[in-house]
């Protein structure tokens, strides 16, 4: 096996043009696009909680549970038509959009420079440009949140400034700019007020600099004939006065040497980043290439290594205070698509799949974070709409309300009531990896069972309980309305809520209920076409070109259906999946349909949905993805869930078994993955060759599990601390 090229980062070898190409640095909190020219460097800075106030922090779920009862009666009656008129009439309010802060300038004026070359190192996070006399470095610190800009060059000489001209910046931002010299070099303020409301942001830049001289040039300052500069930026959220003073002062006393200060973030990031890693034994010369010509080569096994390297590097830079938005943590313009939030009914939870697998608990303390700070939120919208105890979580989200107040006719995303059990999933998840349960998991289970308790109280004709209303994001039946009875994702969601709440409260009362009514579910139903259909409710026809795969949640992420257990399921699921439209080639569509393929050992389609994300020219040069082909519309969905996909081909795991090589491209027949987690306990490394492979089992907790390869099953018995090296026969 060939060791690992330059996977660990990218380079261009020219400028970045546009902000969609530039380098990604972040600590989950602050991030920066470092993108320009060598006489107009530009670095963009965003902050997780930015957003402007269009009055939707005032939204609220609308107050419908009194008319639930009489929906529910015309649903079962037949008309399918009701849920349209389940609203309180307000107009479609979209969240809070995330926007950029502002852009830090660094002009130079020295001609035309020469071997210009930028390069992003995942392992450091730093984003370095630099010519043949002139270096740029920078990183966004885990440890001191702090971003930290050095440029170093003989005689160096530059104009420094903050600017809030970015695309589709509001013209009615109240503006005002501060600078002042300091025993360091400068201090540098950009205040912005949003218009009519007493809520605003200030970035800080405070300007080191090593020789020379450094002088006032508002809005901002010139340093003349220095050999080093050193920027030092935060952005603060507020509403009344900032004390400009104070955090100038906190700045100034973390004033130190460039590499001290990426010494500190490295214990963080670096141990963080290489936890998890992936060698496809590629050509050595397409792994040297820059990112933007390695995506000229799409079924190259370099261009999977790089991949899943950014992913990791761009899903963690981004996760920390909140997990990813839509555009992760990063955005150049004010006109983000999709309010730049939180989707969470498939987008969300496909970022952040690969989280427990792939050893980034701080991707799961961020998504905990986000959910544990919206819990009040959740139960509000349990009580508007649905009159229940517990909680339902929206579908979208500014990262601040979790009301559900963003819905419309076509989709009537109020009524969803799924997306408590797949946002926590990952949550359970990291307790089985840990083998110890977080109490405050435990709780928001037990809130969610509560909800279910009082949510489900319809029957059908053979006495199974009904989900009425019932959504499956964000499609339709092909005969019916929006939203409709018993869509196969609230079922399985329903279950899998209860049973786990169970697990996690045992030998209570409440245990014994919960597992009680979620036996009172009805089964999947299978359609005239032989595929599980999207709605287990007899007359609701399939709509099967879409790109949302929701009523397969019980295969991904779920493991109520598997080829082992139910594999007649199984194969009604495969069937659906074959039936399976891509719609409009959104991203999260392709690698959803991935990671379902995966599970069921399919992987043949899981080439196919690879391909067509790697040969439709969704990868920007920074290697940060789109959402539709051709580079349209900035989006993280693919860049973080492609490395879930890679892991899923290779490695499975519940809590009780351990699948090797499932469902693993014929076109990548070399190969070493190390450090995956699984949900029983163990740290697995994986290797494999044509003619076998080798997999070492590193257990945690003494147990016996079963393990699934092509030669069928067999119990594996793991004692903690005791390695296990597992021999494989050939595919």
């Amino acid at each position: 096996m060939t060791q690992p090229g330059p996977v660990h980062g990218t380079w261009e070898p020219h400028p970045a043009a546009r902000w969609e190409d530039a380098f990604l640095s972040g600590n989950g909190h602050h991030g920066i696009l470092a993108f320009g020219d060598p006489n107009d460097d530009r670095v963009i800075v965003t902050h997780h909680t930015l957003v402007r106030p269009n009055g939707s922090e005032r939204a609220r779920p609308p107050q419908l549970a009194g008319e639930l009862p009489a929906l529910q009666d015309r649903l079962l009656a037949g008309d399918l038509t009701a849920a349209e008129d389940f609203t309180d009439g307000r107009p479609t309010l979209w969240v809070q959009p995330f926007h950029p802060a502002f852009q830090i300038r660094l002009k130079r004026r020295t001609g035309e420079p020469t071997d210009y070359r930028r390069h992003v190192d995942f392992s450091t996070g730093e984003a370095t440009a630099r010519t043949t006399d002139w270096t740029s470095r920078l990183f966004v610190s885990r440890a001191d949140d702090v971003i930290v800009h050095e440029i170093t060059s003989p005689g160096l000489t530059l104009e420094i400034h903050q600017d809030h001209h970015l695309p589709n910046a509001p013209t009615r931002l109240a503006l005002s700019h501060g600078s002042l010299l300091t025993p360091e070099g400068a201090a540098l303020t950009l205040r912005a007020r949003y218009p009519d409301s007493d809520r605003a942001y200030t970035g800080l830049t405070l300007v080191a600099v090593t020789g020379g001289r450094t002088t006032l040039a508002p809005p901002g300052v010139r340093v003349e004939g220095a050999t080093s500069v050193l920027l030092l930026t935060r952005t603060r959220r507020h509403t009344a006065e900032l004390d400009v003073v104070a955090e100038t002062r906190a700045l100034r006393a973390l004033v130190r040497p460039y590499d001290e200060l990426l010494a500190r973030h490295l214990a963080h990031h670096r141990t963080a980043y290489t936890r998890v890693t992936l060698d496809l034994a590629a050509d050595q010369d397409e792994r040297a290439l820059p990112g933007s010509e390695l995506l000229k080569h799409p079924q190259s096994p370099a261009l999977l290594e790089r991949l899943f390297a950014a992913g990791r590097y761009h899903l963690l830079s981004s996760s920390g205070l909140k997990p990813p938005r839509l555009p992760g943590l990063w955005t150049g313009d004010w006109d983000t698509a999709w309010s730049g939030a939180f989707t969470t009914n498939a987008n969300l939870n496909l970022q952040t799949a690969s989280a427990a697998c792939a050893a980034l608990p701080e991707v799961t303390e961020a998504l905990a974070s986000l959910i544990h700070g919206q819990l009040p939120h959740w139960r509000d919208n349990a009580r508007a709409l649905f009159g229940a105890r517990g909680i339902v979580a929206p579908t979208h989200t500014d990262g601040e309300s979790g009301h559900a107040y963003h819905f419309s006719r076509p989709y009537p995303l109020h009524l969803w009531t799924a997306g408590a059990d797949w946002l926590l999933k990952p949550l359970v998840d990291h307790d089985e990896t840990r083998g110890e349960r977080d109490p405050r998991t435990a709780a928001a289970l037990a809130e969610l069972a509560q909800f279910y308790e009082d949510f489900l109280t319809r029957t059908d004709a053979d006495g199974h309980l009904v989900v009425v209303p019932s959504y499956s994001p964000e499609n339709r039946p092909a005969n019916a309305s929006w939203d409709a009875i018993n869509a196969a994702m609230d079922l399985s969601a329903a279950r899998h809520a209860l049973r786990t709440a169970a697990a996690y409260h045992p030998d209570t009362p409440e245990a014994d209920r919960w597992r009680a009514l979620a036996g009172r579910l009805p089964p999947h139903r299978i359609n005239a076409d032989g595929a599980l259909a999207e709605w287990a409710w007899p007359g609701l026809e399939d709509s099967y070109d879409h790109r949302h795969l929701s009523h397969l949640y019980g295969v991904w992420p779920l493991d109520e259906i598997n080829p082992y257990d139910t594999p007649d399921l199984a194969a009604a699921a495969h069937r659906a999946l074959e039936l399976r439209g891509a719609e409009n080639d959104s991203a999260h569509g392709h690698l959803h349909h991935a990671l379902i393929a995966a599970r069921l050992r399919d992987g043949e389609r899981v080439a196919h949905a690879l391909g067509q994300v790697l040969q439709g020219d969704y990868f920007h040069a920074s290697l940060m993805s789109a959402h539709y082909p051709h580079r349209d519309v900035y989006n993280a969905d693919a860049a973080h869930a492609l490395p879930a996909v890679l892991i899923e081909t290779l490695i499975q795991s519940t809590p009780d078994r351990l699948v090797l090589l499932p469902a693993l491209p014929a076109a990548l027949p070399h190969g070493r993955l190390r450090g995956v987690r699984t949900r029983f306990g163990a740290e697995v490394d994986l290797t494999w060759e044509p003619d076998g492979a080798t997999a070492v089992v590193r257990p945690t907790r003494t147990l016996r599990i079963e393990l699934r390869t092509s030669s069928g099953a067999q119990p594996l018995d793991l004692v903690a601390g005791e390695d296990r090296v597992l021999p494989l026969e050939a595919r």
